[in-house]
């Protein structure tokens, strides 16, 4: 006697362990569903996903982050629509593309890269995501904002616990009360410093942010404070597991890996595929503004909608052998994977894709060919197999890799 698949718990430790079996079963059976722990209702399939961050009827708000993240952040861009959005939106954009980011920022990336890669080129083995993937990024966006370096630690600490209570869906109180402390701690560091950057400004983008203007509009302390604490949770979070995944998902296939040695011009297929296949983040909470039909079922107006990019992201529908990890795959586009015309879900879409996309792929790219030039004959340690870890952002733990040593 056969019995009826069940709905999977995605707050479950199976569903933890491995949520794409779970995915496929979502896709298939319950494409849209109420997860009542939660509170909301959980889409999985590509279309629906697309069609949620796309948003092109303005059917969908970004109001959950009134709760989702403002305990943490404070008020931030992610929260604003309409003009507001628009306006805050151009304050911000410029540093993040085109000439600022080729010419102040990428000696930045490379410098803080180098410098890391330093530390363990002699040594035979690293741990990716300890002494590289985690420090990275964080470094970098320091080094941006103009902000001390020796601070790194209190940095990742306030990073962590953001991410800790973006994630906490099962609601443990105590990683809430350690989220909300962070908002109040890193406002005591930041607001000193960016009064004095209005009165002095100098050439990081902290100064920038704070004297940028746009019709007649600028930021507020709160505004620039609240962006600086997204962007080093956000972009100091998902980085950190980018480079890690990249490198996880090509030693499980050296061929590829080889290729990309061989080409570094495959670096941006292999940063697309990685996004797709094992994406940083798994899930994007929207506000339903009022009913929405979907496949499966209708979104009350008032819902929250869970978006699962990691269940999106390999749908059969949308991708050929989506369960396989192919930096060659036709059916994804390199030229346009970082930006709001991408083929995965990764950045989300629309007006609220992921405006340090851009920063992510020079970050990205200038790591891993530093990586691979300090590590011939790269290949994980003897036993080791990699593992994610994670539901709301997911990624390798730790990475622990052997090669043989070159000299700086």
């Amino acid at each position: 006697m056969s019995t009826a698949p069940q709905v999977p718990d995605i707050l479950s430790p199976g569903f933890e362990a491995n949520p794409y079996q779970a995915y496929r079963l979502m896709r298939d059976e319950f494409p849209l569903f109420q997860h009542e722990a939660t509170g909301s209702y959980v889409i999985s399939r590509y279309d629906d996903v697309a069609y949620v961050f796309k948003d092109r009827k303005g059917e969908f708000t970004t109001e959950n982050y009134d709760w989702q993240i403002e305990p943490v952040h404070g008020r931030t861009i992610l929260q604003l629509s309409g003009g507001e959005h628009a306006v805050r939106r151009a304050l911000v954009a410029p540093a993040f593309r085109g000439s600022d980011l080729r010419e102040k920022f990428l000696p930045v990336i490379e410098r803080n890269s180098r410098t890391l890669i330093d530390g363990f080129r002699a040594s035979g083995s690293v741990d990716l995501v300890a002494d590289y993937a985690s420090r990275f990024p964080v470094n970098v966006i320091a080094d941006m904002l103009g902000l001390d370096k020796a601070d790194h630690a209190r940095f990742h600490g306030w990073y962590t616990a953001v991410i800790a209570f973006l994630g906490n869906l099962s609601g443990d109180p105590e990683v809430a009360r350690a989220g909300e402390r962070t908002r109040v701690e890193f406002a005591e560091y930041m607001l000193p410093i960016i009064r004095e950057r209005r009165t002095n400004p100098g050439d990081d983008l902290l100064s920038t942010l704070c004297t940028a203007e746009v019709d007649g509009v600028r930021m507020s302390d709160e505004d620039v404070k609240a962006f600086c604490s997204l962007l080093l949770a956000a972009g100091g979070e998902t980085t950190d597991k980018a480079i890690a995944g990249i490198f996880a998902n090509l030693l499980r296939h050296p061929e590829q890996l080889e290729a990309v040695r061989a080409d570094r011009s495959l670096i941006p297929q292999a940063f697309a595929e990685t996004l797709r296949y094992t994406p940083p983040v798994h899930m994007i909470m929207r506000q339903a503004a009022t009913d929405v039909a979907l496949s499966g079922g209708t979104v009350p107006a008032g819902a929250t909608v869970t978006c699962l990019i990691g269940a999106a992201n390999r749908d059969e529908s949308r991708y050929r052998d989506p369960g396989t990890f192919d930096i060659f795959r036709t059916d994804l586009t390199t030229t346009t994977a970082f930006s709001a015309a991408a083929d995965h879900l990764a950045f989300a879409l629309g007006r609220h894709f992921c405006v340090g996309a851009l920063l992510a792929k020079a970050e990205v790219e200038t790591g891993v060919g530093h990586l691979l030039d300090a590590m011939p004959d790269l290949r994980l340690a003897d036993g080791f197999d990699p593992v994610e870890h994670g539901v709301f952002t997911r990624g390798p733990k730790t990475l622990p890799l052997r090669f043989t040593p070159v000299s700086p």
